[in-house]
């Protein structure tokens, strides 16, 4: 029971963290007059941070235990949500969100590599109950930062910090399964899994469908205005249309995961997706939006967590080191989303309508990967 705590709290941890950027960047932007470049620049920062973390843990745990991910990622992410409530300027700024990146990234490998240690028979049902709190962690920073510290980026950056530092000691406290001992580090360990096809398949599957997330909550509010929706009823869509899809859609597929067979509820995720993105597109309608957008989140709920449920139970021993591998092509797609989207749509935002059909056309592409899987 101690460990699913530590892991559910790893999970809520980085939906914090995840949300942090964007919550944060109005005040340090206001604080140092950063302009839209250097904005885009410390995001770049954070996201290699999350390659190089995702990448790079997974041989470390699958040698010396889970436990290892799990302590040197809250450690990070600690460490740097505390440097980040006194950075002095760009440059400063830039370095603690590399570090936060790279904490997460560790976070996001070791969280979703415990499942298998926990219900060795159907991780990816775990995988999506535990993904929850991901979202949960995602709607608190930025109410905490409005409600309570006023968007005040140092404090929310302490409140952070320490709930980070909360889930350290937790897991610090836990016994964790130990390493088999039949691992040893050898370059060949990666070289070998990066040559199978079904590692590389899932791996594809992580890149669009990150990509594809990425796409609607970086760019749906600005399209839904371009076509006429007010700006709150806009944000509203996305938070309690989008946010609670995927809250939605990962306890219902905790429980359709009892039953079925991951690898179908990716395919029907992934239809979902196609029909319910394509169709939030073709309305200005608030109300068929919302509905549209929700149906979205439930589809795109199930993709991530079962994905990484899947590569935890095919992968044994190695099985941490395949989970940083996917997980890092899945970051791979978020560096590349937006500026794809953006530059599609080039000054005008209502040619975002035109760009944002880039999330069915990689929903279609998830389905034939799904399949192929």
């Amino acid at each position: 029971m101690q460990l699913i705590i530590a892991a559910v709290l790893g999970v809520f941890v980085y939906g914090m963290i995840a949300a942090m950027l964007g919550t944060i960047l109005p005040d340090i932007s206001k604080r140092f007059s950063l302009t839209p470049k250097q904005n885009g620049n410390i995001a770049l920062a954070q996201a290699i941070g999350l390659m190089v973390g995702s990448f790079t843990v997974g041989p470390l745990m699958d040698i010396e235990g889970k436990k290892v991910g799990m302590v040197l990622s809250l450690a990070l992410v600690t460490i740097a949500l505390g440097y980040l409530r006194s950075v002095s300027g760009y440059g400063s700024t830039i370095t603690a969100m590399f570090v936060l990146g790279l904490g997460g990234g560790v976070l996001v490998t070791a969280a979703n590599a415990l499942p298998p240690d926990i219900d060795p028979g159907n991780p990816a049902a775990l995988n999506n109950l535990m993904n929850i709190f991901f979202g949960l962690g995602g709607l608190v920073t930025p109410l905490v930062a409005a409600k309570l510290f006023k968007d005040e980026a140092r404090r929310l950056a302490l409140f952070a910090a320490i709930m980070a530092f909360i889930a350290l000691l937790i897991s610090g406290t836990t016994a964790f399964k130990p390493p088999s001992g039949r691992v040893q580090f050898q370059f060949a360990m990666v070289t070998d899994l990066l040559a199978k096809p079904e590692l590389l398949l899932l791996s594809l599957l992580l890149f669009l469908y990150v990509a594809a997330e990425v796409g609607v909550w970086n760019w749906l509010a600005r399209h839904l205005i371009a076509q006429g929706v007010p700006e709150g009823k806009a944000i509203t869509i996305l938070s309690l249309g989008f946010a609670l899809g995927l809250l939605v859609g990962r306890l219902i597929a905790s429980q359709v995961l009892k039953n079925t067979d991951p690898k179908s509820v990716l395919v029907g995720a992934a239809v979902l997706m196609a029909i319910s993105t394509y169709l939030m597109l073709q309305t200005s309608n608030p109300n068929m939006a919302w509905a549209m957008v929700f149906l979205a989140g439930i589809g795109m709920a199930p993709v991530f967590p079962t994905t990484l449920g899947v590569v935890g139970q095919k992968f044994g021993d190695v099985a941490a080191t395949a989970i940083g591998i996917a997980v890092t092509a899945g970051w791979l797609g978020l560096v590349i989303s937006s500026p794809v989207i953006g530059g599609i749509a080039g000054d005008d935002p209502k040619k975002l309508k035109k760009a944002l059909l880039l999330l069915p056309g990689l929903s279609v592409l998830l389905v034939l990967v799904s399949l192929a899987i």
